[in-house]
């Protein structure tokens, strides 16, 4: 599911990240992931795992992937789809854009 954007959010500096990673970006009580893929596409999805809630940022990002740290279960970073077990449901991702050198999240 892919919200519309309403505002953007100054989530980080696009160097923050290194390719093929993810950040935690925390901002009115709530967490994200901003995930950075082969060279400069950015993603930004909720941050904790549907499953267990556990930090994604703390995962492990392959390909288009994460992977949560506590039980495998695995994500599309691009859409949030969950794709493999244990997790079932979906995340909540978020439109993201550069503006100057920065990550900006859609909210």
């Amino acid at each position: 599911m892919t919200i519309v954007a309403t505002r953007w959010i100054d989530a980080c500096a696009a160097d923050d990240i290194e390719e093929e990673d993810v950040i935690r970006f925390d901002h009115e009580g709530r967490t994200f992931a901003i995930y950075r893929l082969d060279g400069d596409a950015y993603y930004a999805t909720d941050g904790l795992c549907t499953h267990e809630q556990v930090h994604l940022a703390d995962g492990f990002v392959s390909g288009t992937l994460i992977e949560c740290p506590k039980h495998n279960g695995r994500f599309d970073v691009r859409t949030g789809q969950a794709k493999g077990a244990p997790v079932c449901v979906n995340l909540v991702s978020y439109p993201v854009r550069l503006d100057g050198g920065r990550v900006m999240l859609g909210l």
